[in-house]
């Protein structure tokens, strides 16, 4: 029996003329090379066609990905501080700025609070770092749903301290706003109207109609009345949109 052979990209393969059978490796039949018509054809397997989608809403490289596994069990080790300090000057700190926040961002999502607070940390360490009031809302919000109050409240100065450095986006301080009045964060959110004002952030009426509608379903009338007047300022008589409720329905409110 005669075999032909012939090399492509450094893997031989073998044909057989009397059988008209095609042999991978030498002697191993390959569904992928064939005679077609006395013509040798050879044709490579597209790997990436086997590879998993990834999770919608994920942008994580295998990177970014390897470094939240080491993250994770960092934290659960004896010496965990130490560990986790180890994954950071070797990995975290390596990173481009797209992977550490896709990091920041799953770690959120998992609602590891702890570790994402430390990549935070190193984030705002990078010269590339710019305080944004809607990356500081996805901060609080999480830390709020986990019943870290005293870690909201730290970061909550510590965005009051930035004052200097925010861009003047209305958008940005509604979704704090927003999350401040979802976990009953009451005096945090009027703080929060007070620092919008004084970086220049006009509030727009989705503004007076977040806080006048979570005010007063939270029976805080005092704070209602003062946010309604400031309305006035802005809008005059036209007040309607503060009034029109049923189209602003607040989420559950968690009591503190």
């Amino acid at each position: 029996m005669a075999i032909r052979s012939v090399s492509c990209g450094g893997y031989a393969f073998g044909y057989n003329n009397q059988t008209r059978m095609s042999c991978g490796f030498i002697g191993f039949p390959s569904p992928d090379v064939w005679k077609d018509r006395g013509r040798m054809r050879v044709t490579m397997r597209d790997r990436s066609k086997n590879r998993k989608p990834l999770q919608k809403g994920r942008n994580l490289s295998i990177e970014a990905i390897q470094t939240i596994q080491s993250l994770k069990r960092a934290y659960k080790s004896y010496a965990k501080e130490h560990q986790q300090q180890e994954v950071i000057n070797s990995k975290f700190s390596r990173l481009l700025k797209f992977d550490m926040m896709a990091i920041l961002r799953e770690l959120l999502r998992q609602d590891q609070c702890v570790l994402a607070l430390m990549v935070f940390v190193e984030i705002q360490k990078e010269h590339w770092y710019k305080p944004e009031v809607s990356l500081y809302a996805e901060v609080i919000s999480v830390l709020a749903r986990n019943g870290l109050y005293d870690k909201v409240d730290t970061i909550f100065l510590e965005l009051k301290r930035e004052k200097g450095r925010l861009e003047a986006k209305t958008e940005g301080f509604n979704v704090l706003l927003e999350s401040l009045m979802t976990y009953n964060l009451i005096e945090a959110a009027m703080d929060c109207f007070e620092l919008m004002k004084q970086v220049g952030c006009e509030p727009d009426r989705s503004t007076f109609k977040l806080l006048v509608v979570g005010l007063e379903s939270k029976g805080e009338t005092r704070h209602s009345e003062s946010i309604r007047q400031e309305a006035y300022k802005y809008y005059g008589d036209t007040l309607e949109f503060v009034d029109e409720q049923e189209d602003m329905a607040m989420p559950v409110s968690f009591v503190r």
